[in-house]
Parts: C-alpha cells; sequence; structure tokens
C-alpha cells in the first residue's frame, strides 16, 4: 500500500474542494439569509446553532455507517461521490432562494440548511476516515493528514477572501444574485475535485473498522482532568474565533463603510489568513524552546486578548476607517489564534499519554473525535450568540435589491463594536483562567509520563 505522489496530489485537491463548500457556507449564510434577505438575525443563528449541533452528534453516526459498509468500489469512496452530489445540489439551493417572505423563507432556510449539514457529513466523515485504507505506512498517513489540513486551509481561505469581491462582479451589484451564482460555481467545482480525488486515490480493504458513540466520547473525556480542560479552551477559543468572524462582516459594511468596503474586507481577511498560517508554521516553532508549551500557550491568549483590545481602542478613537491599523490590530488576534490551533492538538494528544498511564486505557480515537465535536458546537454556539446579538443591537439589515448600505444608529454601531471584541475577550479570559489553575501538562511532564509510559511496556514485554 505505497502512497504516490499522484495519490497525494488528488488527496490534497479534495480537501481544496470541500473546504470551499464549507467556508461558504460557515462564512456567509448568516450575513446572506440576515442581511440580504431579511430574516430575523435570532431565527437564524437558531437553526444554524441546532444544525450544527446535530451535526456534531451526528458525526458517529456516519463513522458507524461508514464501517459498515462494504461495495466493490470500496467502503469510503462510494458515501464520498453521492454525498459530494448531494450536498453541491444543496449548498445551491440555500445561496438560490425562491422568492418567498415570511414563514415560507424560514421553513425552507431551516430545511435546506440542515439537509446541506446532513449531507456534507456524508462525505466529510469518509474523506478523512478513508486515510489508513490509502497506506499502511505511519509516515505516509502522517504526511496524507498534512496536505489534507493544508489544502483544506487553502480552499477555505480561497473562498474567504475571495467571495465578496466575485459576489459583486458576478451579480453586478446586486448580491443575491452574485451569490446564487458564485454558489453555483463553488459546487461544480466542488463536484470535480471529489470526483477526481475517487479516481486517482486507491483504497484497500483494512478490515474491521472501530467506531465510537457519542456517550464513550463523553465517558472518555470525563475520565480524563486534562482533556477536559483542553476541550473547555477549543470551546472557547473556537467560540471567540467564530464569534469574530461571523461579526467582521458586518463591522465593515455599516461601521468602517465607504464604497470600498469589501476591498478592505478582502484585504483584512487576507491579512489575518496570512498570519494565522505564520503564527502556526513560524511563531510557534520560533517560540518552542523559549518559552515552552505552556507559557506559548498563555502569551498567545493574551496576544490575541491585546488585539481584540487595540480594534475597539482604534475604534473609540475615530480611527476605525484606517485599514492599516486595523489590519494591524488583526494580524495580532489571527497569528495567535494560529499559536493556539496548533498547541490544543498537541495537548489533546499529551492527554492521551496522562489518561494512559492514570487509567491504563489508551483513548485516542475517542479523545480526538471529541475535538470536531467540540468544534462544532464552538461554531453553532458563535452564530447563536451572533444572531441574538445583532437583533439585540438593532441591526437593519440591507434587503434592497440594490445592496445599498443602509445607515445604522450609534448605539447599533458601539454594540456591534462590543459584540465584536469584548465578548471574545470575556471568552478567552476564562479560558486562560482555567488553564492556569487546571493544566499540568507542562513539557517536563509530558516526558516525565511518556518515559514512565515506556518503562512499563519495557516491563511488559520483559
Amino acid at each position: 500500500m505505497k502512497l504516490t505522489r499522484s495519490q497525494t496530489a488528488a488527496f490534497g485537491i479534495g480537501a481544496v474542494g470541500k473546504d470551499m463548500v464549507y467556508a461558504l457556507s460557515a462564512s456567509y449564510v448568516m450575513y446572506f439569509y440576515q442581511d440580504i434577505l431579511g430574516l430575523s438575525a435570532t431565527f437564524v443563528g437558531l437553526i444554524l446553532m441546532i444544525a450544527r449541533v446535530f451535526d456534531a452528534l451526528n458525526d458517529p453516526f456516519m463513522g458507524i455507517l461508514v464501517a459498515k459498509t462494504h461495495t466493490k468500489w470500496g467502503r469510503f469512496r462510494p458515501w464520498l461521490v453521492s454525498g459530494t452530489v448531494l450536498n453541491a445540489f444543496v449548498l445551491y439551493a440555500l445561496f438560490a432562494a425562491p422568492d418567498l417572505k415570511g414563514a415560507g423563507l424560514m421553513v425552507y432556510f431551516a430545511v435546506i440548511y440542515i439537509l446541506w449539514g446532513v449531507t456534507y457529513t456524508m462525505m466529510d466523515i469518509p474523506y478523512w476516515s478513508m486515510i489508513p485504507a490509502v497506506t499502511d505506512t505511519p509516515k505516509d498517513r502522517e504526511n496524507l493528514s498534512v496536505v489534507g489540513r493544508t489544502c483544506a486551509g487553502i480552499g477555505s481561505a480561497v473562498v474567504q477572501v475571495g467571495t465578496l469581491l466575485a459576489v459583486a462582479a458576478l451579480g453586478g451589484g446586486n448580491e443575491r444574485t452574485g451569490f446564487g451564482r458564485i454558489a453555483l460555481i463553488v459546487a461544480a467545482l466542488f463536484v470535480v475535485a471529489e470526483i477526481f480525488c475517487c479516481a486517482k486515490v486507491k483504497e484497500h480493504d483494512i478490515g474491521r473498522m472501530e467506531t465510537s458513540s457519542v456517550g464513550e466520547m463523553f465517558k472518555a473525556l470525563f475520565r480524563n482532568d486534562q482533556a477536559m480542560i483542553t476541550v473547555l479552551a477549543i470551546l472557547l477559543i473556537n467560540g471567540a474565533l467564530y464569534l469574530t468572524s461571523n461579526l467582521v462582516i458586518y463591522f465593515f459594511k455599516y461601521d468602517f463603510g465607504g464604497a470600498g468596503w469589501m476591498g478592505s474586507y478582502t484585504l483584512f481577511t487576507t491579512v489575518g489568513g496570512a498570519c494565522q498560517i505564520l503564527g502556526m508554521m513560524v511563531v510557534y516553532p520560533l517560540l518552542h524552546k523559549k518559552l515552552g508549551n505552556t507559557g506559548i500557550f498563555k502569551a498567545a491568549l493574551c496576544l490575541a486578548m491585546a488585539g481584540y483590545a487595540l480594534i475597539l481602542a482604534v475604534c473609540f478613537l475615530g480611527l476605525g476607517s484606517n485599514i492599516i491599523l486595523l489590519c494591524l490590530c488583526g494580524a495580532l488576534v489571527f497569528a495567535a489564534n494560529g499559536i493556539l490551533t496548533v498547541l490544543t492538538t498537541v495537548f489533546l494528544s499529551s492527554s492521551v499519554d496522562y489518561g494512559q498511564m492514570k487509567t491504563g486505557r489508551r483513548e485516542e480515537s475517542v479523545i480526538f473525535s471529541m475535538q470536531t465535536f467540540v468544534v462544532k458546537a464552538a461554531s453553532g454556539l458563535a452564530v447563536f450568540i451572533t444572531g441574538i446579538g445583532l437583533d439585540m443591537i438593532g441591526l437593519v439589515g440591507d434587503t434592497s435589491e440594490t445592496g445599498a448600505v443602509v445607515a445604522q444608529s450609534a448605539s447599533t454601531i458601539m454594540g456591534l463594536r462590543l459584540l465584536m471584541t469584548v465578548l471574545p475577550i470575556l471568552g478567552l479570559t476564562v479560558a486562560f483562567i482555567f488553564f492556569v489553575k487546571k493544566f499540568t501538562l507542562t513539557d517536563q511532564r509530558v516526558q516525565q509520563i511518556a518515559d514512565e509510559l515506556k518503562s512499563r511496556k519495557e516491563s511488559a514485554d520483559a
């Protein structure tokens, strides 16, 4: 089961396609249905939260279905192809909503968005689960995972950076039309990418697959206090980031303002994405030897909070229309988030060893399944808070066909600034307090645990 370069490239192309779709939905559904189509932000947020929590709960069940699948085309590829085609149709339907109003549009959105989540899970779970069936070499599996995650980031970045400018160009000034056309393009690219991936990536029979229920995930978590602290940190950190991601488009449209707000938003997200990658690949390795993982984690939390505070200060000082200052402040937030993303994964891995030493059980599969569950739950919670917050501050969306920017009251703008900065700071503060008080897996202790487990294994083998 040797991994070829063409297979690796095809797997990466599949990741680009599927995360283009995910980014379009995750980043712009709230804006499209609340600001452009005029639904209540609270209602949109509630549906998004319900759908994403349901999606998180649905993951283990999809894993069981995949594990029980046996066809002449393999175990994973039939689900990958069927899920892709169905999800592409639903994605287009999501952004090409018929001319409905009131209750009709609410029902349409609820049904279509939940269907989008279900069909995306149909292809996402088998995509990542396919890795052990592609190669049996640990190094190749690690490389395939890295390629997949990196290419997924590229796909997500392409959509986040280019969507609004493409919407303006394709819609001729009509955002509703533009979003429908960009959804059609992304859906088509998605289908092509996944079919190419399935055609090139050959899977092999790996026998019986182990699956984990939601109950097993929580039992494993409650047995491991360090995993619980890490999962809480993941929830709070991702919740803060998703809250910012959902609100920043409103900030640029209604607070930053101006005819070129879309270009400024694009520049801000581009700088943010680049800094996030630099945080992962450059800043973290440079700081590791000097501060250690726990020291870097605390510093990154403080850096993110400082970035949010500076954005708020810039706005209060009347400099909120200075894109250079905003990008510099945002760079701190996104670079810190890149570091935190790496470290929460490292800490989760360390908590697996800790749990094995404590209970004798190595539960890495269920602990890491919990990571996906919590990230989706954080996304759902953040978008629900966004919806409630937008209605509470009285933001009035642009539902006219021309897409003209509606002027907001001073209190609405103030509320938007506070939602985008203060709430994330509070979440990160709670994460910092719990981490300092409860997390004990320093670099030194992690090494001690590794030595202890190695000693136990050598004794058992003797």
